[in-house]
C-alpha cells in the first residue's frame, strides 16, 4: 500500500494571489507581496535551494507571479504547480483546512485595531477564569513588543497580557514562573469556547520567561483552535483504516480531529521527526507536517536573512528525505499563506503557494486550488475524497 507525506512550509508564499487587493497589512493591500521572490531578490546571490528548485520551486514562483527568483532557475525534475486559496482568510487554520480539503465555510471574526480591542464578554471571561481584576494590553500588538512593554507590569499585577493581530486570534501572554504555565494553558482552554462561538479561529497561549529587559517567549506555545466543522483529509484517511501522524502544530490546527499522534519541537527537530516517519510510517498512512519557524521567527519579525537561511537549512533536510522515500510514496511540499519579510507591517500576506510533488514524475499541474492537494493525496492513498478538490496527479 502507498504512503503519503504532506509538508507545509508555513508562510512560504510565491505571490500572485488574484484577490490580494482585498487583504491588508495596516492600510496597505497585499498586492505585490511575494515572500519567496522578495527574499531571493534581497539576498546577494539569491537563494540556494537545489532540492526544492529541482522539484520546481522556481518554476512555481514564475507561474504564480511572473517573477524569476534569483538562484531558483533550472529545469524542474518533479511535478510542480501553484495553488490559490478561496477561503476568506490568510491565516494558519484557513490555509491548512483548505489544503486538507475543507475551505472555511464562514467568515472569521477579527478584532478592531483600536483600544480596547475586545468586547466586555471576552474580558469578563478572562477575569473570571483567571481570578484577576483586569487584563493588560487589550489591543493589536507584536508578541515580542508587548511582553517587553508590559511584562514587568504583568509580574507586578498578576494580570494576563491579552492581544491580537490581523489574524482571527486571541492571544494571552503570561510569565511561566510568576503566572504559571499550567495556569496559562488552563485559562486559554477555558475561554476558548467563548471565542470560538464568536468565530475567532484560535486562542493562543504565549508563555514567556526572564526578567524586565530580557523577556523571552518559550517553546511552550499552544493553540486552541476551532475544530473543523466537517471531515478533512485526516478523517478521510482514518475512515479508510489508515493512521495519521502529525508533526509540528498540526495537532493544534485540527484540534486533534483525525489525528492519531503528534510530535513537536523546533524545525530542526521536526525534520528529524519527518525522517523517522519516512523510515517507520505504516503503509496506507498520512504524515502531515508543519514547519512553523519560517513564519514565527522570521516572517513576522521581518528578518529577511534569517528567513533565507531557514529555507536553505530546510532544503538540505528535504534532500535527505527525498533520498529515503519508498517507490510507492508521495511527498507533497506546499505552504498555507505568505508572510513577506520585505513587506510593510508584521502580518501574513495573501499569496499563492507552491505545490511540489515527489513520486509522480516530471511535469506541471499548472494553477490549482488548495483543496486539490487533499484530493490528490486521497487519490494516491485510494481514499474516498469528500471535499471539493480535484486530483492533479497523472495516471500511473
Amino acid at each position: 500500500m502507498p504512503r503519503a507525506f504532506l509538508v507545509v512550509m508555513d508562510s512560504v508564499g510565491i505571490g500572485g494571489a488574484p484577490d490580494a487587493d482585498q487583504f491588508y497589512n495596516g492600510k496597505l493591500p497585499d498586492t505585490g507581496a511575494n515572500t519567496l521572490a522578495h527574499i531571493a531578490q534581497s539576498l546577494k546571490g539569491g537563494l540556494h535551494l537545489p532540492h526544492l528548485t529541482a522539484l520546481g520551486l522556481g518554476a512555481a514562483v514564475k507561474l504564480a507571479s511572473g517573477i524569476e527568483a534569483p538562484g531558483l532557475g533550472g529545469a524542474p525534475a518533479g511535478l510542480w504547480g501553484a495553488a490559490t486559496a478561496v477561503s476568506q482568510g490568510k491565516d494558519t487554520p484557513s490555509g491548512h483546512w483548505e489544503l486538507a480539503g475543507l475551505p472555511v465555510p464562514w467568515e472569521w471574526h477579527y478584532f478592531p485595531d483600536q483600544m480596547p480591542a475586545f468586547p466586555d464578554q471576552v474580558v469578563d471571561a478572562v477575569k473570571k477564569v483567571a481570578g484577576v481584576g483586569g487584563i493588560l494590553g487589550n489591543c493589536h500588538a507584536s508578541g515580542t513588543e508587548i511582553i517587553a512593554r508590559l511584562g514587568e507590569e504583568h509580574i507586578r499585577s498578576g494580570w494576563p497580557i491579552c492581544y491580537t493581530s490581523a489574524d482571527s486570534v486571541f492571544q494571552i501572554a503570561a510569565h511561566e514562573e510568576h503566572f504559571g504555565l499550567d495556569r496559562l494553558l488552563d485559562l486559554c482552554r477555558a475561554v476558548a469556547p467563548t471565542l470560538h462561538e464568536m468565530k475567532v479561529g484560535r486562542v493562543i497561549a504565549r508563555p514567556f520567561t526572564g526578567s524586565p529587559g530580557s523577556f523571552t517567549r518559550t517553546a511552550n506555545r499552544r493553540d486552541f483552535a476551532i475544530p473543523p466543522p466537517q471531515p478533512t483529509l485526516c478523517d478521510w484517511v482514518q475512515a479508510s483504516g489508515g493512521r495519521v501522524h502529525a508533526i509540528g502544530k498540526i495537532g493544534d490546527i485540527f484540534s486533534m480531529q483525525g489525528i492519531d499522534d503528534v510530535v513537536t519541537g523546533s524545525d530542526a527537530q521536526l525534520m528529524d521527526h519527518l525522517a523517522h516517519a519516512v523510515d517507520q510510517a505504516e503503509r496506507g498512512s498520512l504524515t502531515f507536517a508543519n514547519f512553523v519557524e519560517f513564519d514565527s521567527l522570521y516572517g513576522h519579525r521581518r528578518d529577511v536573512a534569517g528567513y533565507g537561511a531557514a529555507l536553505e537549512r530546510f532544503d538540505t533536510g528535504i534532500g535527505q528525505i527525498l533520498s529515503a522515500l519508498h517507490q510507492s510514496d508521495i511527498l507533497v511540499i506546499t505552504a498555507d499563506h505568505g508572510n513577506d519579510p520585505t513587506w510593510p507591517g508584521t502580518d501574513h500576506t495573501r499569496e499563492r503557494v507552491p505545490v511540489l510533488v515527489a513520486g509522480y514524475g516530471v511535469g506541471t499541474m499548472g494553477l490549482v486550488n488548495f483543496a486539490d492537494v487533499a484530493a490528490s493525496i486521497a487519490a494516491h492513498l485510494n481514499v474516498t475524497s469528500m471535499g471539493p478538490g480535484q486530483s492533479f496527479l497523472p495516471v500511473r
